[in-house]
């Protein structure tokens, strides 16, 4: 294996203690692809057939509006993260949301007959499998949670510390959309940080 496939591996062991038997099983399962930047991982209205594991990139889900063309952007996934729309994964069921790279990006795959079959032979990969669950669910329970109880701020102080480049990383609207405020609010947000930040450095 190459270094980079030792640190996918790695990933994945220690995400669910699988032992070395388990990850060699699961070696001839997991795929190497390249996705360019704008390319999708999965289109909107079909079936998500593959969960994914960032090696390198960016990518987010969104939803686009087929009356308004507007798109919302719902989470982000960058680099050590597992990236699909697990709802449509594990119902079979046509997925709500894009999911698009927003750099040239890296990522390994398994396919979801293929993941079904190392649980059904391999007690750690079954547990992979609720662990995935758990991970996606508080996910997605942390989202909404955040809508509810933060502010604008602490939102975007929250993706910062999730993705500590993002900034640097994609266009100024895709933050806005995610946090569901205006690009001049953002700038604002932006300016208020920083100068807490310089204050608290001097």
């Amino acid at each position: 294996m190459t270094n980079r496939n030792d640190a996918v591996y790695q990933h994945l062991k220690d995400f669910a203690q699988l032992n070395d038997k388990d990850l060699t099983d699961s070696q001839p399962y997991w795929k190497p692809r390249k996705i360019n930047k704008g390319d999708f991982f999965n289109m909107q209205s079909m079936v998500c057939n593959d969960l994914g594991l960032i090696v390198k990139g960016i990518f987010r889900i969104y939803y686009r509006n087929p009356d308004t063309k507007e798109d919302k952007n719902l989470f982000f996934f960058s680099e050590n993260q597992f990236v699909v729309s697990f709802r449509s994964f594990v119902s079979r069921h046509a997925c709500w949301y894009f999911i698009e790279a927003m750099e040239d990006s890296e990522i390994f795959f398994i396919s979801y007959h293929d993941l079904n079959s190392l649980y059904e032979t391999h007690p750690n990969w079954g547990k992979f499998g609720r662990l995935l669950a758990e991970h996606f669910f508080s996910v997605a329970q942390t989202r909404t949670e955040e809508f509810i109880f933060f502010s604008h701020e602490q939102r975007y102080l929250r993706l910062l510390d999730e993705h500590p480049q993002i900034i640097e990383r994609i266009a100024a609207y895709h933050i806005s959309s995610y946090l569901g405020i205006t690009n001049p609010s953002l700038s604002r947000i932006r300016k208020r940080v920083e100068s807490k930040k310089v204050n608290k450095d001097t």
